[in-house]
């Protein structure tokens, strides 16, 4: 049996709450960080940050990002997706606050926009449709 996840299972991966690592390239070396992303099965990987960041800069200069979502306890399992920059969108109050719910709860993630209400003008929203899935669970049975 392979570790490959089925489409319906990296979809569902990708969708759960996970921090994932974003990479870009960022001149000779590429860039790694970790970024709160959205996803629904079907549709495009989304991500804020201001474009005036690194993370910004090497999105803007590149057009092509990827995004790793993974799980920190065995059997450890990961879904990375990578593709086109799609679209470039100016973020705004309910972007953020949607993000900021789904990380943080609606409590925090209220007190948390509206702490950085403002500053979507400064902000981007990068959309992202995969175009290749590297995925693996190891809590498939190999044998």
């Amino acid at each position: 049996m392979s570790l490959t996840m089925t489409t319906q299972e990296r979809e569902a991966f990708l969708a759960d709450l996970h921090v994932g690592v974003l990479g870009v390239n960022h001149g000779d070396v590429p860039l790694t960080v970790p970024i709160w992303y959205d996803y629904e099965p079907g549709g495009d990987v989304w991500i804020i940050t201001s474009q005036a960041s690194i993370k910004g800069r090497a999105l803007d200069t590149s057009g092509r990002f990827s995004l790793c979502a993974q799980t920190e306890e065995p059997p450890y399992r990961y879904v990375t997706v990578e593709g086109s920059v799609r679209a470039v969108e100016a973020s705004n109050h309910d972007a953020l606050l949607h993000m900021a719910i789904r990380y943080l709860g609606p409590d925090a993630g209220a007190r948390y926009a509206k702490a950085n209400s403002g500053t979507e003008g400064n902000s981007a929203l990068y959309r992202l449709h995969p175009e290749h899935w590297y995925t693996a669970d190891y809590g498939k049975d190999t044998n």
